[in-house]
């Protein structure tokens, strides 16, 4: 049975053969590619579940890869393979649109952990409780099924991240909540690369609701984040 197809861009020889070789015995579906271009073009006519990318690749580095895949797929999973280990060089690349890090050398295990926890939560729906198919919030109107917010005539798609998070601050609406509470909810732990994640993925929500002036997600000075709706300005 096929666990998932997975797009794995990676130029150095040896390294991808043993990677792919002890995915595909796990079950996975490799599309292996030597460079960035090459990538870029399986993407654009291929459907995968999730992305591997080194990140000093010829032709195009994987973070540019990456930012052009966000162009087009904002949902697929993506995950960077790199020897720089620096706190800078793993924000940027969170900035980017990868979704977690991993630093060479690493074990098959740690790859296929990071693996099926992102695939196990593109297959399940978002709360999968909730019956309905969107949600008001303020100006705008939310779909987490479909993974977008609109206002009016314009359409912003989400990532699955994205969703999920927005969704659970939907959920504890006027509550302070937790860092650790969060990351262990919608990232699945609270390490600090998840954390540092997290903020990055707030400042996006922010950007995307601040055509509502009554939408806030507050920073809760050493505790966390909370949103608020003002309705006195709608």
């Amino acid at each position: 049975m096929n666990k998932g197809t997975i797009l794995y861009v990676e130029d150095d020889l040896t390294l991808s053969f043993v990677t792919r070789d002890n995915l595909e015995m796990r079950g996975y579906s490799v599309d292996f590619c030597e460079d960035g271009i090459m990538a870029l073009e399986k993407m654009s006519h291929q459907s995968y579940d999730i992305c591997i990318l080194d990140v000093m690749l010829p032709k195009m580095d994987g973070f540019t890869l990456a930012r052009k895949i966000r162009e087009f797929n904002e949902q697929i999973p993506i995950i960077f393979l790199t020897a720089k280990s620096t706190r800078e060089d793993k924000i940027f690349g969170l900035q980017q649109g990868g979704d977690d890090y991993i630093t060479k050398p690493f074990s098959i295990e740690e790859l296929v952990l990071k693996i099926e926890v992102f695939l196990k939560r593109s297959k399940i729906q978002l709360r999968p409780e909730r019956k309905t198919d969107f949600v008001q919030l303020g100006h705008f109107v939310f779909s987490p099924n479909n993974l977008r917010l609109t206002t009016g005539d314009v359409h912003q798609d989400l990532t699955h991240r994205e969703a999920t998070l927005l969704t659970y601050l939907l959920e504890h609406l006027d509550e302070v909540l937790r860092r650790e509470d969060i990351l262990n909810t919608v990232w699945g732990n609270d390490h600090f690369f998840s954390s540092r994640s997290m903020d990055v993925f707030i400042s996006r929500l922010r950007k995307l609701l601040r055509a509502d002036p009554a939408i806030r997600i507050e920073s809760i000075h050493s505790v966390g984040y909370r949103m608020t709706i003002d309705e006195s300005k709608n």
